[in-house]
């Protein structure tokens, strides 16, 4: 009866966790397989005891759990979602491979700051001060229209259903997909002399749907969408261009997260462009004569390489890639790049040259050695920071447009 009950008060809520609905449900009927009659004693072994006290527990912390976040949890409410999302995202990557990285460090900036919520996407108004204007969002993170196409196609199929904070990690985890085979597709048609083809926005959109390349992972869903936005917090809790190894772990553990996950989530940096405002003390500020001879030559060539873009003052908006071997690719040569010197933030930089007997290094070299390796780590990384802080159940909203919170709306 016990367990009956249970399963009952998950089948009420099996909008809210219906992968456990489902879960406890197929656990159930091998409890009571071979078993004719539940309240009979005839047939039961240790195994089904054991295994109805653990349906039991699972029912107990299901029902206790505040912060459950399933794959499946529009399957009973709106099962097109993530091939909506998906569908917005290839025609934006198609156009602009560069709205991956815009897409990847959104999720980034909205989980450091109060949790994975979509506060990052309020505008200011009804009470909010918007994250926008923080340092390090201001002028430079992007994405907010994709995210405001994508939800407005999710709220003509599935009105008040599908949270913004959910929309924003399946488009991080879309952009990741789907911007590395683009990259190393259009690079072999040019290979192969196929330059002219290239050159075409329509061949460059066909090359995107032949194929699907980089590492991709099955998003967690159910979060809710915040009522709030913090822009003290964004200024505190995001890390900056210039943070050093000694700063950056510290504020990663503040966030649950580990050395692993710090510079894993750092390999993000194989994709996207920097402001030349993020990363001049990099190139002026910093001393390499400590370094190797054969670090400090090429360390010198790249430091003059981009002193002749980004100057001692002016020109702070002018953009270089983070990785300037294959700006537009998911893949690991953002390590080697660090092992050449040639990282381009200090923040970059200090994984290698403040680290340098220590874990975080020996990490750089495995990813650089390995990109399986690194694609394994990231994947478990970015699943990890995406449940930072989520808003679950009954907390929160699910917003009707990702800019205000739904008291705020027009005709509210």
């Amino acid at each position: 009866m016990v367990v009956t009950a249970c399963l009952l008060k998950e089948k009420k809520k099996k909008n809210t966790y219906p992968g456990m609905y489902k879960f406890l449900t197929e656990l159930f009927l091998a409890a009571s397989s071979h078993v004719p009659g539940m309240d009979s004693t005839r047939g039961f072994s240790l195994t089904k005891i054991l295994l109805v006290a653990l349906l039991m527990l699972l029912c107990a912390m299901a029902q206790a759990s505040g912060q459950t976040l399933d794959p499946y949890y529009y399957g009973g409410t709106c099962p097109m979602a993530e091939s909506i999302v998906r569908e917005v995202m290839q025609v934006e990557v198609a156009r602009d491979p560069l709205v991956a990285a815009q897409l990847l460090r959104l999720h980034f900036h909205d989980c450091f700051v109060l949790g994975c919520d979509a506060s990052v996407l309020l505008d200011d108004g009804g009470g909010v001060v918007s994250e926008k204007g923080a340092v390090a969002n201001a002028g430079s993170l992007r994405g907010f229209d994709v995210i405001d196409r994508a939800k407005a196609l999710l709220e003509v199929a599935c009105p008040l259903t599908v949270s913004c904070a959910d929309v924003i990690a399946i488009a991080a985890r879309d952009a990741v997909l789907l911007v590395s085979f683009l990259a190393g597709l259009i690079q072999l048609l040019m290979i192969l002399g196929f330059g002219d083809f290239v050159e075409d926005i329509e061949a460059r959109r066909f090359t995107m749907f032949c194929y699907r390349g980089g590492p991709n992972w099955e998003v967690h869903l159910g979060r809710r969408d915040s009522l709030k936005a913090s822009l003290s917090e964004a200024n505190q809790m995001i890390p900056a261009p210039n943070f050093t190894l000694q700063m950056l772990i510290p504020n990663f553990e503040s966030h649950g997260l580990n050395i692993i996950d710090l510079v894993a989530l750092s390999g993000s940096h194989t994709m996207g462009r920097a402001r030349c405002l993020s990363f001049r003390s990099r190139i002026y500020g910093q001393q390499v004569d400590e370094q190797p001879p054969d670090y400090y030559r090429r360390e010198t060539v790249f430091r003059r390489i981009l002193r002749s873009i980004c100057p001692t003052s002016g020109r702070d908006a002018a953009l270089i890639p983070l990785d300037t071997q294959t700006p537009a690719w998911f893949d690991n040569r953002y390590f080697h790049n660090l092992l050449r010197g040639e990282g381009l933030l200090e923040s970059d930089d200090a994984l290698v040259s403040e680290d340098d007997d220590g874990a975080v290094r020996r990490l750089v070299h495995a990813y650089a050695a390995d990109p399986e390796l690194f694609f394994r780590d990231f994947v478990r990384s970015i699943v990890k920071m995406g449940s930072i802080g989520v808003l679950t159940g009954d907390q929160g909203e699910v917003r009707r447009n990702c800019r205000r919170p739904n008291y705020a709306q027009p005709g509210r």
